[in-house]
Order: C-alpha cells, then structure tokens, then sequence
C-alpha cells in the first residue's frame, strides 16, 4: 500500500510538474504557428523584391544618364569635326577676360564660344564657326572690314 500511495504521489507531482515545464518549454521548442511563420516570410520576401526593383529603377535611370552624357559627348565632337573653321576675336590667357569678350560679342548678336587652341593654353573667343574653308575665308574678309579688323581664322584640327 505504502507503495502505491508513493506512486500516485509521484504521479500527480509529475503531472503538475510537466505542465510547467512544457510552459518553460524544457522538453522542447514550442512549436510555430505555421500561419504567422508564413506571413513573415511572405513580407520579408515583399520587402527584398521592392528593394530589388528599386535598385533595377535606380540603375535603369543611371545608364540613361550615362547614354545621355554619351550621346551628347558624340554630337559634339561630330559638330567639332565638321564645323572646324572658327573666326577668333580674341585670345585670352585668362578664362574671365574670354568670358567677358564672349558676353561683348554675343550682346552684338553673335553665336559666340569659347574654344581651347591645340595646345589648351589660350582660350579663344570664336564669334563664328563654319564648314568650308572658303566660306570661312569670305566671311573673315567681311568680318574684318565691318567688326573686327584684327579677326583671324583658327582651324581646329
């Protein structure tokens, strides 16, 4: 009898006892709720694929910046090439004084630029640019006698 009294206590303490530790989860992991450990997920993946999209908008938009800056750089050194005979007005060591000369000229109406001779030293101030070296040689000529009589003409190789 003694004995089985020793074990029915033994079973009711074990009894309160594994509730407890099935609380404290010693026997084990609690388990997951399957639902909330999928929509975590499912967020998380939401997340990394908005990122991602993002940064596919951000490099679509830098590589049509660079194309830009590409396609303009081209334009220009294809003018540069075929518009190479430039009337200079003035020669400048100092880039203010060619800005100044440039904004002298253009207020008289004149497409005016400022072109770096071959060696990048002076900067000359060009008031006109054209394709042909006789129609630049007939436009100096009148420059000179109407303008400026010191113009002269640059060729840009």
């Amino acid at each position: 009898m003694r004995t089985l009294i020793s074990v029915l206590i033994l079973i009711a303490i074990s009894m309160n006892s594994c509730k407890f530790i099935e609380k404290k989860g010693w026997f084990g992991k609690k388990k997951a709720d399957t639902l909330v450990v999928w929509q975590a997920r499912q967020n998380s993946i939401r997340v990394a694929d908005s990122i991602q999209a993002e940064i596919e908008k951000m490099k679509a938009i830098e590589q049509a910046r660079l194309d830009a800056i590409v396609a303009e750089e081209n334009a220009r050194l294809e003018m540069e090439a075929r518009f190479k005979y430039h009337i200079i007005v003035g020669s400048f060591l100092t880039p203010q004084y060619a800005e100044d000369h440039k904004v002298l000229y253009k207020s008289m109406g004149y497409d005016v630029t400022i072109v770096p001779d071959s060696r990048g030293r002076f900067n000359l101030v060009s008031a006109e640019v054209h394709e042909s070296m006789s129609k630049a040689f007939g436009r100096l000529q009148n420059f000179q006698d109407t303008v400026d009589f010191e113009a002269w003409l640059f060729v840009r190789n």
